[in-house]
């Protein structure tokens, strides 16, 4: 891996790097993703079929469009027993995780005559984005699926894109049965974003749209927000390790490298206190590069988006960190907690050497699905608010909105809006 030492220059060119990979900067798919989600909307089911024929290869018509609980029968028959029991024991984790994140309404009365509150209420249904085709992500399905669950979401859909035999993978569907999903279609791309926002004869269509994919996905989800609510841009994956000269190098070189190995757009850095580490991380690197399955993505992820800062101090591990705000931080320092305390901005933080990243992708409880692209500044990862909506709730008496009208009055007429003072004056005439 490059090993650069950190100075302004350096960090505004990473920066910049950084933001090439942002699907927003992806212009020359958004016109085909925006012909896909208009003929779907148009065209319905109609449209539907024929891009699952064109872009998957499978026969998909109104008759299997939806997995039957025969089929999912069949697909939990075939996954191992052994699988079967830690995606359960992964599915208590995250559940027990998101049921603290529950949400009571509160009302507040007061002697006055008032009573405000808060009324929380489930979204009535959510869909969720599943890659899929030859790829397996059971752990995905679960992220998305428990916390809409816990929230009390009454519809949850999975779209999923099919085989060419017209078959969703069976541990896939596992996953989505277990987790709690109440249908699940044989669809993906955009068209399938296009179905949860717009509905066809087919697919009734959701409130919210959740879950990552790739770039048409990503498109697609951008291209329905405002006639349905989504989650995030997802973008890909990111890793960024804080490190002094206490860490092992060898566990920082396979932290990095688990992150780098989902595409060639994925980021790794190492932001380190000390040259000696920086330089021993680097060859472990290269060794596993020699003996890892995906060594190929893995390179061309590290050359095109890897680096390893060296910097002078740890507050300036501290503010690089925050700058480029990571999907995925490791703290890996004498003090981990106390640099902990420091950090602003990243989707989701591993304290210590031994709270490896992929702990957090398969079975700690915290969910996976997590900013990416620097939009940890202002998001966070997805969880029961995600599939959950507030109502705001006011009671005057008489007697409260008595001591007020005047007030009222006054501010509505200072903005000229004489029907508004007008509604609260009648009251006391």
């Amino acid at each position: 891996m490059r090993i650069v030492t950190l100075d302004n220059a350096s960090m505004k060119n990473i920066l910049a790097d950084m933001l090439k990979r942002d699907p927003n900067n992806y212009g020359s798919y958004t016109e085909t993703v925006q012909g896909i989600v208009d003929e779907v909307k148009e065209k319905g089911d109609e449209a539907l079929f024929a891009f699952t024929k064109k872009f998957d290869g499978a026969d998909v018509d109104a008759s299997n469009i939806r997995v039957t609980e025969e089929e999912i029968k069949e697909a939990m028959s075939q996954v191992d027993p052994g699988l079967l029991e830690v995606m359960k024991t992964s599915m208590e984790n995250i559940r027990r995780y998101h049921e603290k994140q529950k949400r009571n309404s509160w009302f507040d009365a007061q002697p006055d005559g008032t009573i405000l509150g808060q009324k929380i209420t489930a979204l009535e249904s959510a869909g969720v984005y599943v890659p899929g085709g030859k790829a397996a992500y059971p752990s995905s399905v679960l992220m998305n699926i428990i916390p809409a669950e816990v929230a009390g979401v009454k519809r949850i859909v999975m779209v999923t894109p099919p085989g060419k035999d017209g078959k969703v993978n069976p541990v896939t569907l596992t996953a989505a049965h277990l987790a709690g999903a109440t249908e699940v279609y044989k669809v993906g791309g955009a068209q399938a974003i296009a179905a949860l926002a717009f509905g066809t004869e087919s697919i009734p269509r959701v409130n919210k749209i959740v879950g990552p994919g790739n770039i048409f996905v990503a498109l697609a989800k951008k291209a329905v927000y405002g006639h349905v609510s989504i989650d995030s841009i997802a973008g890909p994956s990111e890793i960024l390790v804080i490190a002094d000269d206490s860490a092992n190098p060898r566990y920082v070189a396979a932290d990095l490298l688990s992150q780098a190995e989902h595409d060639e757009l994925a980021s790794a850095i190492l932001v380190t206190t000390s040259m000696d580490l920086a330089k021993k991380v680097s060859e472990e690197v290269d060794g596993f590069l020699k003996v890892l399955s995906r060594s190929e993505i893995i390179g061309k992820s590290l050359d095109n988006y890897g680096y390893i800062l060296v910097v002078d101090s740890m507050e300036k591990a501290v503010e690089t960190a925050n700058s480029i705000a990571p999907e995925h931080l490791e703290i890996v320092t004498r003090n981990p907690f106390e640099v902990m305390t420091k950090i602003q901005n990243a989707g989701a933080i591993f304290i210590g050497e031994y709270s490896s990243e992929p702990l957090g992708d398969y079975y700690a409880g915290p969910n996976h699905i997590l900013p990416t692209n620097g939009t940890a500044r202002f998001f966070s990862p997805l969880g029961v608010d995600d599939f959950i909506k507030k109502s705001s709730i006011i009671y005057y008496s008489r007697e409260a909105l008595e001591k007020a009208h005047k007030d009222i009055e006054a501010f509505a007429e200072s903005e000229h809006l004489t029907a508004h003072a007008n509604s609260i004056k009648v009251r006391f005439e």
